[in-house]
């Protein structure tokens, strides 16, 4: 209905509830007086010209009734009263100016009460009647109907079985819910009932033959949605996750309503939960933290100032990302005095004024090349900044007295067949070596694949989705062990509490993931199917593993603290003293030539395990010219 023919049933209803006010009250309608004609004369005249300006004011013809809700009542009560209110206000005028001789005060109330009735009766008949009608359209001849089941019977579920309900061309009907509050088992919700909970939908799905499975849980944790994926599948149904909702049941998920993914949706394990007294060591003392604009870095800086830090000093190459960490830390923690320097950590001389001047208790080492092909096909930029880098820092570090230095490695220095495995490896042996050599607590942490970072695979899985696939995997058997940024960020502080000097610290990732299940399991819980996404294997690149370890066979694993981080002792160390110096001393000469063969054989002497890329076996020696991939 269009406001206009509102505003004409208004004007009938306040001539019918003033009316029926004056029956009630009076029994007006038979027998009248001239007093009782001329008070009803006055409040009739009165209500028709006020009423309409109150309820034009409160917004009552700006809206589209037909969607009617809750807070709209409220409006039309607070309009009501306020016209009421208006009402009385002008008889009692007209009862002191002596225009209206009688006038009963309860006329009032029985008049407010029944217009309230009457103007959201002529209101809320508008949904009703669009409802009603939308409700006896039935699906063309051409649409099959599906009968869903709704996983979740909250704001979500209800709402997706509206939109179901007022749709019916989408060719669904909702037949009931699952849900595992226990006060909704048995209740009807919008004409449904919850029939199981999420752990009874097989049963479900049999008994009341449904052909599909909506999981309108968009606050779930990953694994509860997985879990009810799973369960579908067991039944042979096809699920979906709630992106949108006419959207989503209609079929045409578009890219902007994709899921929102936590990335501790895809860990397939309860994350790690920091425990409140990591970090006390930094507080009210000096931290530096190299790679201070990178996920993890950044993490670190947030982390160390929740801790409480006195001063933060933030190194990083890259001038945008240390400005943008920088603003956001001195949002959050106004308290924290920071200091952010863009330097490299290959420039000695620079590293060393820096530290010297700032003099910080501790340092956290996270700049490095991470990216494996990148770095196959980049050895002297890998060894310059990975190994080189770290050996200036912690020269640096060392002339300056810093008390703490955690240097942040990778799973990949297990054993590497990477460049950029081996070199971490390297900068392992060079914080022990500095440990060792001046007995100060310098250790070193290994990471697995960190969830989340920049370079990482799921933000480039998230990208290909959103493009509509395929989502590319090297090889469907390639596991990963996978942590998130917090995590890591908790381990390197945590490592950096528990150092006596040397030590290498794991944190507890718990069993390897396939790729491949990770990558579907991003599609699926955005909101899409694997059939809808595509996945393509593309073959591994140069220095990639199928399986990483986070130690080597025979090593020594003990908890570190509890059951979250454990402390290794590795049997097959790096070569040390005068012999890692000068292989150091090879690694800078053959950096300064770009003589990457040499790099190969360097790296290969020094660790035992490593397994160059191009055939250098270990112990040096000639390359396989069957793998001399330069």
């Amino acid at each position: 209905m269009r406001n206009r023919y509102v505003l004409v049933a208004d004007l009938g209803a306040i001539v019918v509830c003033l009316l029926g006010a004056f029956v009630l009250r009076l029994d007006w309608f038979f027998t009248h007086s001239a007093d009782q004609t001329a008070a009803f004369a006055y409040a009739l005249v009165t209500g028709l010209v006020a009423k309409p300006l109150v309820f034009h004011a409160f917004g009552l013809y700006r809206r589209y009734w037909r969607y009617a809700g809750i807070p709209d009542v409220v409006v039309i009560l607070t309009a009501v009263s306020a016209a009421s209110a208006l009402l009385a206000l002008l008889v009692a005028v007209g009862v002191i100016a002596g225009v209206v001789p009688f006038f009963p005060r309860s006329i009032l109330a029985i008049d407010w009460l029944l217009t309230l009735a009457c103007v959201a009766g002529v209101r809320l008949s508008q949904r009703i009647l669009a409802e009603g009608w939308r409700s006896g359209v039935r699906p063309d001849g051409g649409t099959p109907t599906r009968r869903v089941l709704i996983a979740g019977a909250g704001d979500a579920g209800t709402l997706v079985v509206r939109e179901i309900q007022k749709n019916p061309q989408l060719g669904m009907v909702p037949i009931g819910y699952l849900d595992d509050h226990p006060k909704k088992l048995g209740k009807r919700i919008y004409g449904l009932p919850v029939v199981a909970t999420l752990a009874g939908l097989e049963d479900a799905v049999a008994r009341l033959d449904a052909a599909e499975v909506i999981i309108a849980m968009p606050t779930a944790s990953g694994a509860l949605v997985r879990s009810v994926l799973d369960a579908c599948g067991r039944a042979g149904v096809p699920a979906r996750a709630l992106p949108g909702l006419f959207e989503l049941l209609d079929g045409g998920v578009s890219i902007n309503r994709l899921r929102q993914v936590e990335i501790s949706d895809l860990l397939r394990r309860a994350p790690i939960t920091p425990q409140p007294d990591t970090g006390l060591y930094v507080q009210g003392r000096v931290a530096l933290v190299t790679g201070a604009g990178g996920s993890i870095g950044s993490e670190i800086c947030r982390q160390v100032a929740h801790a409480r830090a006195s001063r933060i000093v933030l190194v990083g190459h890259g001038e945008n990302s240390i400005f943008d960490v920088a603003n956001r830390l001195r949002e959050s923690h106004p308290q924290v005095q920071l200091r952010p320097v863009i330097a490299d950590i290959r420039d000695e001389a620079r590293l060393r004024a820096l530290l010297a001047e700032e003099q910080p208790a501790v340092v956290f080492h996270a700049a490095a090349h991470k990216h494996v092909p990148l770095m196959e096909a980049h050895a002297e930029e890998a060894v310059a900044n990975n190994v080189l880098g770290t050996e200036a820092l912690v020269a640096a570090a060392v002339a300056a007295d810093v008390e703490r230095f955690v240097l942040i490695s990778t799973d990949k220095a297990v054993a590497p067949t990477s460049i950029m495995g081996a070199t971490k490896r390297m900068a392992e042996a060079i914080v022990r070596r500095a440990a060792l050599e001046h007995r100060r607590p310098y250790v070193s942490v290994r990471f697995g694949n960190v969830l989340g970072s920049r370079g990482s695979v799921v933000p480039f899985f998230k990208q290909q989705i959103e493009r509509g696939g395929p989502v590319t995997i090297t090889h469907p058997d390639m596991t990963r062990f996978f942590m998130t940024i917090p995590e890591a960020a908790y381990l390197v502080l945590k490592a950096g509490g528990l150092a006596r000097g040397g030590e290498l610290f794991v944190l507890n990732m718990g069993e390897p993931v396939r790729i491949v299940d990770l990558a579907r399991d991003l599609i699926r819980l955005s909101g899409l199917s694997p059939d809808e996404v595509p996945v393509v294997y593309t073959g591994l690149r140069p220095g990639e593993k199928l399986s990483e370890e986070l130690w080597e066979p025979n090593s020594l694993v003990e908890p570190a603290a509890g059951s979250d981080v454990f402390r290794v002792v590795e049997a097959h160390q790096p070569i040390e003293g005068g012999a890692l110096d000068q292989a150091l001393a090879e690694l800078r000469a053959a950096v300064q030539r770009g003589d990457v063969l040499q790099i190969h054989r360097s790296l290969s002497d020094c660790i035992p395990t490593f397994v160059s890329s191009l055939g250098v076996p270990t112990g040096g020696g000639s390359p396989s010219p069957a793998r001399d991939r330069r």
